[in-house]
């Protein structure tokens, strides 16, 4: 099976977003405006009740987040299984976070989507940008980091710092860029969600695959701060109605998935159990979601579309 040869494929991770209840008490979704995730999926939203559908543009199908393993699921193993396409929780046996056990590094290292779509000879990027505050901290050798940076250390790829925010070639990992001031960056601009998304369109065309991470999400789950929550996922749907602007179906893949539930159920301030949606819109969406039923299966789905076999 062959593809366009321009085709793309942009992977919106946001942390820590789950099916949740249709109750406006406890879930953020259902208080928030999110215009443009509504037109996306043809005004309905996932929930409980409402787990797997179709819209005009997108496909939702859950994905199990447990793994099989006893537990709260976790970050660290949740995102490498996501990231890999290997279970990292039944490889450790448990579930373990926010940050990868070192016993998962050998995994990512080898296995991770950059490296996988690098041998392929596919163009990548993470267009999160970072501060210098993290450079320098990655640089003293401590290894208490995400499992996508970790991935772009193994893959030797490298990051995005405040001269490619400034350039409008990359994205703040808060979306609008208000935190840089305080970080030591009084002078870049602050941008509205809606141009972020733009940016991040613009950045999509010059790779094969293009990741972005928002873990605010799961910040916002854990602090149960309704007022909170709902501007953190206002801001994200800002972002995706500037992407959707320029989205072009025939031409690009877009998908939006988690590694665990927290935000959708303000009653708790842990994670969930419950499944996370996975969110296909473009080319072959169809054939990509009958591939997918839990975290360690989109990877692979992404690497077979991006293939030429």
């Amino acid at each position: 099976m062959t593809i366009h040869p321009h085709h793309r494929v942009v992977f919106l991770f946001w942390d820590g977003v789950g099916y949740g209840r249709k109750d406006p008490d406890i879930n953020p979704f259902f208080r928030a405006r999110l215009p443009h995730l509504r037109s996306l999926l043809d005004g309905r939203l996932p929930h409980l009740g409402l787990r797997r559908f179709e819209s005009s543009l997108a496909s939702v199908v859950p994905l199990n987040a447990t793994l099989r393993v006893e537990g709260l699921p976790q970050s660290g193993t949740g995102q490498a299984s996501l990231f890999t396409g290997v279970n990292a929780a039944k490889l450790i046996g448990r579930h373990f976070g926010p940050h990868p056990t070192t016993t998962l590094h050998p995994l990512i290292e080898s296995k991770n989507i950059f490296r996988q779509l690098g041998e392929q000879g596919r163009t990548r990027c993470f267009a999160n940008a970072f501060p210098r505050q993290f450079f320098e901290y990655a640089a003293s050798g401590k290894r208490r980091l995400s499992v996508s940076t970790l991935a772009c250390r193994y893959a030797n790829l490298g990051l995005f710092d405040a001269e490619a925010l400034s350039r409008d070639e990359a994205v703040s990992a808060d979306i609008t860029r208000v935190r840089w001031g305080e970080l030591g960056y009084p002078h870049l601009p602050v941008v509205t969600s809606k141009e972020a998304g733009i940016h991040l369109w613009r950045i999509a065309q010059r790779y094969s695959f293009t990741l972005f991470e928002y873990w605010l999400t799961d910040y916002a789950g854990h602090a149960r701060d309704m007022a909170g929550a709902v501007e953190v996922l206002e801001r994200f749907d800002g972002l995706l109605g500037g992407f959707m602007e320029k989205f072009d179906p025939t031409l690009c893949t877009l998908l939006i998935t988690s590694d665990h539930g927290n935000i959708e159920d303000l009653s708790t301030k842990s994670h969930t159990r419950v499944p996370v949606p996975c969110i296909v819109a473009g080319r072959r969406r169809d054939e990509i979601c009958s591939t997918l039923s839990n975290l360690t299966h989109v990877t692979p789905s992404i690497l077979s579309l991006l293939s030429n076999a």
